[in-house]
């Protein structure tokens, strides 16, 4: 691999046991398909970029992240990405190990689709955002969630109102109890971490 990050090297040796086969992999994946991205740390976690952001990963205490920067475009050119998205703000789900992980074929031709859509500059269409009150009040379910840790809930108190609207419109637009359930508690568990909600592989 070339155009590597010393940071990246220092993110993968800290992170969990077993996640370090997973981040390994994808990042050996995204080299190969598209030779000339180059990668850093964006928000605190690894992104790889190619005419603008591709695509990035992260790990936490029991779960690996990974999606692509214009997910919806990928989606619409490639549907089989959007039947297996997941609820953990990330395009491929709560990732525990390598086989959770698309195939090696599919991964190589969705990193070269994401770099092709990059280098065309293809944007993708303009999403209308829910409109929120000036004042950002949390819904009631993370102000309980937030009460079980201390550390999530001065994490919260620190973020701005911009990085606060983030998660409460990821998790108000949740469709069914289950899946805002799941939303709060990794909402929780990214505030908990340092994490802000605005990285787009990790939608």
């Amino acid at each position: 691999m070339r155009n590597t990050d010393p940071q990246i090297d220092d993110y993968i040796a800290k992170s969990a046991d077993f996640a370090r086969p997973i981040l390994r992999r994808i990042r050996e994946l995204v080299h190969t398909g598209c030779p000339d991205v180059e990668e850093t740390l964006k928000w605190g976690a690894p992104s790889f970029s190619y005419h603008g952001i591709l695509c990035g990963m992260a790990s936490f205490k029991a779960h690996c992240v990974f999606g692509f920067w214009k997910s919806e475009l990928v989606e619409e050119r490639f549907p089989p990405v959007k039947e297996s998205a997941g609820e953990a703000m990330s395009q491929f789900g709560r990732l525990t190990t390598v086989k959770d992980l698309p195939s090696r074929a599919m991964m190589l031709r969705l990193v070269r689709l994401a770099a092709q859509l990059n280098k065309d500059g293809v944007e993708p269409p303009a999403r209308p955002k829910a409109v929120l009150p000036k004042a950002v009040r949390a819904p009631a379910d993370l102000l309980a969630a937030l009460k079980n840790s201390a550390r999530a809930r001065a994490a919260y108190d620190g973020l701005s109102p911009s990085q606060k609207r983030e998660y409460i419109e990821w998790i108000t637009e949740a469709q069914r109890d289950e899946t805002r359930k799941r939303r709060v508690a990794t909402a929780v568990e990214w505030i908990a971490e340092g994490r802000i909600g605005n990285w787009k592989y990790v939608r």
